[in-house]
């Protein structure tokens, strides 16, 4: 690793290494962003981010709905409020609470907004995170909603990865860096995330405050949080041992207590009832259930030795839970068949399913938000590829209806979105979606012979890629890829390939580790396929994906060059050799492995972009973007690459925004800009002539 040429490169803030990037900026610059086209691209994304009628989303807490609001009067965004008979009107009066622009102003700080917690059950107290320039790393301040001020020698932490949460309304728990502790190690683990939690009065010294656990430093985090439900208050530490396992205890008398269940198990307590979803298969009580599964058990039972249980989704080979939520009287379960949406409601008490009236058909419905110890109450996001998000409020006794509605960023009357399924290397079916605009005479599937495309023929196509994490990837409206992209005649393509969880857990855990060639493998297919359904043609082909879709985007340049006419890899993993030394990346190895362990490096090497450049294999045209505050994903993946693929005489565009973090972008001018910035590449290259 020490024969790395470019290490300088990871120097993030180094005068050189900067240097270095200015001078990769300016020539990106001059080709990208001196047309009128891009002028109007970043218009285009701007008015969409900037636009007063978009919906508010909003989260209960207490008597009010809070919100984050950024616009193009307050590009650092405002924090604010109202009442529900308020957030029904057209244009509701808001209470805002903390103006960021104003704050950053007063205390000359590039401050970007990271989020709030509220106190319960008062509701008057709120712990604010404030990122300098959108890192990961925060500062924490107390706030009070009443006095509408900062709290004097109230909660407060300096800039760090640091996690804090509410007990009461005089205590926390707080995970921070508390200099070495005592077996001799510090408060970090090597993920560079806190390992030592504290339970933290206040008006007293944090460095005096008790401890409650101290992992390993090979962990990768360790949190403690209280469960408040009144009758019910629960104490509990989580140690992950690595990204998919933890074990976890139950705080009683500051005595720890581990709860015998999976590591890799989703855990959760809502009263006495213990939930229990596999990513892995388990044989309890007698009975084997397969990963993906959720199990309801009475959890001081369960503690007690019994094993009885009930099965509250039972996943088949199409369908899958994505997650589950509470109301007073319902448990709400989110599932994906075939990558499209269903809700199924289930009452508390009999695990029957219920009826809720209003929720709209062909629609990818979310739930967004509930106040389970006060009532059935339920908010809920709807959309489609096509059709702008919609807000819908209710019980789920009484049902839901539209609160609020999103306009149209562009006409999609002649757009379609239509699902396909490849055919990867190993004869695994893999879905994907088509968006595209037809002519006014083409049917829903396009022209005969066509396979949807518009009467032009093979037109430029954006092929969209994950695959990791088990994150799913599911239908949404389009507005910025719609406007500048289908709408100009592009067509846009999302591939739902194995590492992600559309179908489950073991959608993920067979491209774990050894098995990522599957991810590579399954995106191949799928640009495959569109050359075979005539959607386009190699040269016309571009696909586009950042962080661990960035990784991806690098094995194509690498791997696969000959399936595109272009790349954009954006705030991307690409030295698999020393990713697990930079920031948060030891955090990963359950996911691509160690590559210091010569056996899992004979495999992550068969892949790993920086380390397979070479001057004979010539990459498709390339855009590469980062930021210089991504405390994440190390900056030093993209310069390195591109410096690489200079010295070898590949050419590439680069571009790295000084602020933005993981995000790419600290506000929605930077975010506008860089959007347009990856569209006009693509209209240079695949999209050539056409737009």
């Amino acid at each position: 690793m020490n024969d790395d040429p470019h290490l300088w490169l990871e120097d993030v803030t180094g005068d050189d290494a900067l240097a270095w990037v200015r001078e990769r900026n300016e020539p990106t610059l001059a080709a990208l962003s001196a047309s009128d086209r891009f002028a109007e691209l970043q218009a285009a994304a701007r008015e969409i981010l900037d636009t007063d009628d978009r919906i508010a989303y909003v989260r209960r807490r207490g008597e009010y709905l809070y919100n984050f609001w950024r616009d193009a009067e307050h590009p650092k965004g405002l924090w604010r409020r109202t009442t529900l008979d308020e957030y029904r009107r057209d244009r509701p009066a808001w209470d805002v609470l903390i103006d960021v622009d104003a704050l950053a102003a007063d205390e000359d700080e590039n401050w970007v907004w990271a989020g709030a917690s509220v106190n319960y059950p008062d509701y008057d107290r709120a712990l604010i995170s404030l990122s300098r320039g959108g890192a990961d790393a925060t500062v924490v301040r107390e706030f009070d909603l009443t006095a509408r001020s900062w709290v004097i020698d109230g909660f407060a932490l300096p800039e760090q990865k640091s996690s804090v949460g509410w007990i009461d309304r005089d205590t926390v728990y707080v995970g921070a860096d508390f200099g070495d502790q005592p077996d001799g190690h510090g408060s970090f683990t090597s993920s560079g995330y806190p390992r030592t939690v504290r339970r933290w009065a206040r008006g007293t010294d944090l460095a005096a405050a008790p401890t409650v656990f101290t992992g390993e430093v090979s962990d990768v985090a360790v949190h403690a949080m209280c469960d408040p439900t009144p009758g019910y208050e629960r104490h509990f530490v989580s140690r992950s041992v690595d990204f998919y396992n933890s074990v976890i205890y139950e705080v009683r008398d500051g005595e720890l207590t581990a709860i015998d269940i999976p590591s890799d198990a989703g855990f959760g307590v809502r009263h006495d009832r213990m939930t229990i979803h596999l990513r892995s298969e388990w044989t309890v009580d007698g009975t084997t259930h397969p990963a993906g599964t959720l199990l309801a058990f009475d959890y001081p039972s369960y503690l007690a030795g019994d094993r009885t249980h009930r099965v509250l989704f039972a996943p088949d080979a199409h369908t899958s839970l994505q997650g589950f939520t509470y109301t007073r009287s319902h448990l709400v379960l989110e599932t994906l068949r075939d990558v499209a949406t269903r809700l199924v409601f289930l009452d508390i008490d009999t695990d029957e399913p219920v009826r809720v009236d209003g929720l709209p058909e062909l629609a990818t419905i979310g739930v967004l938000d509930t106040d389970p110890d006060h009532s059935d109450e339920i908010w809920l996001s709807s959309s489609s590829f096509t059709d702008p998000p919609n807000l819908l409020h209710g019980t789920t006794v009484d049902g839901v209806a539209v609160i609020k509605s999103s306009p149209a960023h562009y006409d999609a009357s002649q757009v379609s979105a239509s699902q396909h399924f490849a055919v990867s290397a190993d004869g695994t079916r893999v879905p994907y979606f088509v968006v595209r605009r037809v002519g006014s005479s083409d049917g829903p599937d396009g022209p005969e012979g066509t396979e949807g495309t518009d009467s032009g023929g093979p037109r430029p196509t954006l092929l969209y890629g994950y695959g990791g994490f088990e994150n799913s990837l599911t239908p949404g409206y389009l507005g910025i890829a719609g406007r500048n992209w289908i709408a100009r005649g592009g067509v846009y393509v999302i591939a739902n390939i194995r590492g992600g969880g559309e179908y489950g857990p073991r959608w993920h855990t067979q491209a774990q580790r050894e098995g990522r060639h599957l991810v590579h493998e399954d995106f191949a297919a799928v640009a495959r396929d569109l050359v075979d359904r005539a959607v386009t043609t190699p040269d016309r082909l571009a696909a586009q994906g950042g962080s661990n879709g960035g990784l991806l985007m690098g094995v194509m340049a690498t791997g696969y060059p000959e399936l595109f006419g272009a790349l954009v890899c954006q705030v991307p993993l690409l030295d698999m050799r020393r990713y697990h030394l930079l920031l948060a990346g030891a955090s990963w190895m359950a996911e691509y492995g160690d590559p210091d362990d010569p056996e899992q490096w004979a495999f992550i090497s068969e892949y790993s972009p920086y380390q397979r450049l070479t001057a004979e294999v010539q990459p498709p045209a390339m855009l590469v973007t980062t930021s210089t505050r991504d405390d994440r994903v190390h900056p030093g993946h993209a310069r390195k690459f591109v410096a690489r693929m200079t010295e070898l005489g590949h050419p590439v565009h680069y571009y790295e925004n000084i602020e933005g973090g993981h995000g790419g972008a600290a506000d929605n001018a930077q975010a506008a800009f860089k959007s347009a910035l990856a569209y006009e590449f693509l209209w240079q290259t695949v999209g050539a002539g056409t737009a």
